[in-house]
């Protein structure tokens, strides 16, 4: 195993947390079972992660085992990073094509490599047709620098993409080329939306009021509703394709006074669209 690949494991199993160890080896499915039994997992971290090294050193390890563990902490920590939204579209009336996950990987590879040397690209499946993209950037005379990756996660039943902070800022157009023509899109906007958390990011589509609890107020007397004394408790929920573009045409189409209530502009400083309003 490369010396290079030795470090850069140990360094990222020196980030795993002592009570997420085992957990995470095994997601990793690199070493096997039996022999991870073999190793001491109450002894110090210096010497445990020595050990594993050292285990990884007999199986010789390369850098895209190596990659792939650092993929999967990530996804164990993703709150530990602050994710842009990008969203894709297609043409007007162009049809969308059947989804191949293994042409779309060829695909975004072979475009960052045609346009760079040195880079290196991981992948890895995750659940809801989601995969987690490792690169790790480098220029023409040097080798790419792991230890400043930028992570991409791409939804592929969904136009949006999410991404990590990415050190080299002059490489962002190629991604997003990259992005764009691999999921056969044909433009890529980055959308005033970021979070810590990818779960609050991925239905940004619609803003839900999970509960809704106030009492009824009118200048009006009389009637049912003004007789009532529990809260009214419903459900509201706002739904488009283009939900923020929606919520800011609200006030000029006449729909809503401007400025908006906080409610429905918090979305891209929250990252959130379940919310609940009660009475003060």
């Amino acid at each position: 195993m490369d010396e290079t690949v030795a470090e850069f494991i140990k360094r990222t199993i020196l980030k795993i947390p002592m009570t997420e160890m085992m957990t995470i080896l095994k997601a990793w499915d690199f070493l096997p079972e039996n022999q991870l039994q073999t190793v001491n997992f109450r002894q110090r971290k210096e010497s445990l992660v020595q050990d594993l090294v050292l285990l990884c050193e007999s199986k010789r390890a390369s850098l895209r085992d190596a990659a792939l563990l650092d993929i999967i902490y990530t996804q164990f920590h993703q709150h530990q990073k602050v994710w842009d939204v990008f969203q894709m579209s297609k043409e007007p009336g162009e049809d969308v094509d059947l989804f191949d996950m293994e042409r779309f990987k060829s695909s975004f590879e072979k475009i960052l490599r045609r346009a760079l040397k040195n880079v290196t690209v991981s992948f890895r499946d995750a659940e809801e047709n989601a995969v987690w993209i490792r690169i790790a950037w480098g220029t023409q005379y040097r080798q790419p620098n792991q230890y400043k990756p930028v992570y991409v996660v791409y939804y592929s039943q969904t136009p949006y993409a999410f991404t990590s902070f990415c050190h080299l800022k002059s490489n962002t157009p190629l991604l997003s080329q990259a992005l764009t023509v691999a999921s056969n899109h044909h433009k890529i906007v980055k959308m005033d939306l970021r979070s810590r958390y990818l779960d609050s990011l991925k239905a940004i589509v619609f803003k839900q009021y999970n509960q809704l609890e106030t009492k009824f107020k009118s200048d009006f007397h009389g009637g049912i509703l003004a007789e009532r004394k529990e809260p009214l408790r419903c459900l509201i929920k706002f739904s488009s394709p283009h939900l923020l573009e929606a919520l800011k045409s609200l006030a000029p189409a006449g729909i809503a006074d401007a400025p908006l209530s906080p409610l429905l502009t918090c979305i891209p400083n929250k990252g959130m669209n379940y919310f609940k309003i009660r009475d003060k």
